[in-house]
């Protein structure tokens, strides 16, 4: 049986059908009509479908084994295909990293236990970067007292529009504020708050500050711990672009406002551009209820790289039947040496 790779021609699609094909999988590419899906799909099997709806109906008819969600906007994707798998008992995987897309997967749970499916969301950099390192600091040890954890990814640009996708899930970084968990209790913090300025292994320097990603979620899921932070390098750094950030989040929260900025933001056309830093890091501080603490960092190359393996990976073992039913994040489903299996290093003291 085969795997379909949903949105093969974006991306994360375009990086990940090689490396399944290099692994010897039955791959079957899925998009909407193009040159680029034509030219790609030569000598392979092509499903046309330019909807999560046409998608997931051809895949309840089609029957594949595994499905790989790489399309994006994820909140409004991932439960429509990941249920049209759970009708034949197939596996899904997606690379949703944001508080809305990926609880809403888990909560499939007990459907995809009952289905025999396994649903793995967060398969890329974006959640197993962090979630990875605190497993990992957490395995045969007591329940934290409290975490921390640090995404700093290094990625290249590519030339082209930045997209509706990609420019819906930035504004809901900024309507959906900032979030960390105190006294077991996910809360609303400042967007940008806790700023901190890291020192990498390699002798590079980073800030990182809040934002309500999922790697949240991930590192409380791991250590069990009450209190829970995380930050990201990707919001501003700067101190005066972090106190605009307020005024930012009530703007776009205005529907009017919102659909402007979505609209004028998919419009910018990026430029090809290098990576910021030599390496990505996933960085995790854990301190146990008598102060001891603990410190871990995940080391890789270029973070969408990182992303295509770790999708790729997760993506065979499924077509193995190495999955456990049930909806999980990576680690969660395959415990941190997964993140090792998709490129990275784990370091910890």
């Amino acid at each position: 049986m085969s795997i379909w790779v949903l949105g093969a021609t974006g991306r994360v699609g375009r990086a990940v059908v090689p490396l399944l094909l290099e692994r010897g999988e039955d791959v079957v590419l899925v998009g909407r009509e193009s040159a680029r899906l034509r030219e790609m799909g030569v000598g392979r099997r092509v499903v046309v479908a330019d909807t999560a709806d046409r998608m997931a109906k051809a895949i309840r008819d089609d029957r594949p084994k595994v499905v790989v969600n790489t399309i994006g906007n994820y909140a409004g994707t991932a439960t429509t295909v990941a249920r049209a798998c759970l009708a034949h008992g197939g596996h899904y995987l997606d690379q949703a990293a944001d508080l809305t897309a990926v609880p809403r997967l888990l909560d499939l749970h007990d459907e995809a236990a009952a289905a025999g499916s396994t649903l793995v969301t967060g398969a890329g950099f974006g959640v197993l970067a962090t979630e990875a390192v605190v497993a990992a600091l957490c395995e045969g040890k007591p329940v934290p007292a409290e975490v921390r954890v640090d995404a700093a990814a290094s990625v290249a640009v590519e030339d082209g529009l930045l997209g509706v996708a990609l420019a819906a899930s930035i504004l809901d970084v900024l309507v959906t504020g900032g979030r960390r968990y105190r006294d077991g209790k996910l809360t609303r913090s400042r967007l940008g708050a806790n700023a901190r300025r890291l020192r990498l292994p390699d002798g590079d320097h980073v800030t990182t500050s809040e934002a309500p990603t999922a790697e949240l979620l991930a590192a409380r899921n791991a250590s069990g711990a009450r209190n829970v932070t995380a930050a990201t390098a990707i919001m501003p750094a700067s101190p005066a672009a972090r106190a605009v950030l307020p005024l930012a989040q009530r703007l776009v929260a205005l529907d009017p406002v919102r659909r402007f900025a979505t609209r004028r933001l998919a419009g910018v056309e990026t430029k090809a551009a290098p990576r910021p830093r030599r390496h990505s890091w996933g960085h995790a501080t854990v301190t146990w209820p008598d102060g001891t603490t603990g410190e871990g960092w995940l080391k890789t190359g270029e973070a969408m790289d990182f992303t295509a393996g770790v999708t790729a990976e997760v993506a065979t073992r499924l077509a193995r039947g190495e999955g456990k039913p049930g909806a999980f994040t990576p680690a969660a489903a395959f415990g941190p040496a997964l993140a090792v299996a998709a490129g990275g290093e784990i370091s910890s003291r």
